[in-house]
């Protein structure tokens, strides 16, 4: 990295400062993660488990959760830092997704609602799996804008988040997750007033109802305060727009695989309350510390005055 761009480096880093005081925090996550007994409501609320998600959901409040989120590891060769991801035959990956899951569902609510995240090589084994526990609802593709060429294949751009219900009675607030877009057709009726749209001196934009086709995230990267140096990591706006859709305030909203902390960072700006588990020391440290800064900056990039805008287009972009 330049040392232009290494000045406007906004990444998530912990300093020893920040490792010394989250220590006991982290000890703490570490104690409840390994430990065989049942985790009290107490302990299950605005809690992170350092530990297995196999070993720990058993353990969770049962029919306790409203909204489950879950980014399970892709089927790949990836590393995560102490834990490794390994390419496995699609029936297995398709038995280490049932697993889970079956693990995850006596915690839910008659109500909840999942949204599970994948890629294409294992989005079938997904929708096989929930189809057997849930209704499915819906499936959102959304664009990575970042991706590696490939000289013998289409690049790779995009991936899926699978969306069920446990039953036909669920929330979902399409209000609360609508896209404030640019007008480049700016129609206007027969006395030349705005039609369907808004003009105001920051541009022309129109509020349209959400899709399952989502082209508006960013990947976390360098110049953005929510990147951190999980290899997976995803947009704070994608969490936040199904905490939105699917939750109401003060709604516990559960990750098995948590990763550097996305939803519960969101669910905590969001007033939604929060329970993680997440495998790796040091993931769960940089979840620790963006609690920490989500409690003195709530604000969630590309998501403002009560929209979501397109990429780049935000009040604060322009």
């Amino acid at each position: 990295m330049p040392d232009s761009a290494s000045r406007r480096n906004r990444s998530v880093r912990l300093s020893l400062n920040d490792r010394e005081r989250l220590a006991p925090k982290l000890e703490a996550a570490r104690t409840l993660g390994i430990s065989d007994l049942p985790i009290a409501p107490s302990e299950a609320e605005d809690a992170l488990f350092l530990g297995d998600a196999l070993a720990v959901l058993p353990r969770l409040p049962v029919a306790s959760v409203d909204l489950l989120i879950a980014d399970p590891p892709y089927n790949m060769d990836k590393d995560f830092g102490t834990a490794h991801g390994k390419h496995m035959r699609e029936d297995d990956y398709e038995k280490y997704t049932r697993l889970w899951v079956e693990s995850a569902l006596p915690l839910l609510k008659p109500e909840s609602s999942v949204y599970v995240c994948c890629d294409w090589r294992c989005s079938s084994a997904v929708q096989r799996v929930l189809s057997d526990f849930f209704v499915l609802r819906n499936r959102i593709t959304w664009e990575r804008e970042k991706g590696r060429a490939a000289p013998r294949n289409w690049k790779n751009v995009h991936e899926d988040v699978w969306f069920a219900t446990v039953s036909g009675n669920y929330r979902f607030d399409a209000k609360a997750v609508g896209q404030r877009r640019r007008v480049r057709a700016p129609y206007r009726d027969g006395d030349g007033a705005p039609k369907d749209w808004d003009e105001s001196p920051g541009g022309r934009f129109r509020d349209t109802a959400p899709s399952n086709l989502w082209t508006d995230l960013t990947v976390p990267f360098w110049s953005m305060n929510e990147n951190t140096s999980h290899p997976t990591q995803k947009p704070e706006k994608l969490a936040a727009k199904l905490i939105l859709a699917s939750s109401s305030p003060g709604d516990l909203i559960l990750d098995p695989f948590l990763g550097s902390g996305t939803s519960a960072v969101v669910a905590k700006k969001l007033g939604r309350r929060y329970v993680g588990i997440e495998i790796d020391g040091e993931h769960c440290l940089a979840a620790l510390r963006r609690l920490e800064l989500a409690a003195a900056d709530p604000r969630i990039q590309g998501y403002e005055d009560g929209v979501f805008w397109e990429r780049n287009s935000s009040p604060r972009k322009r």
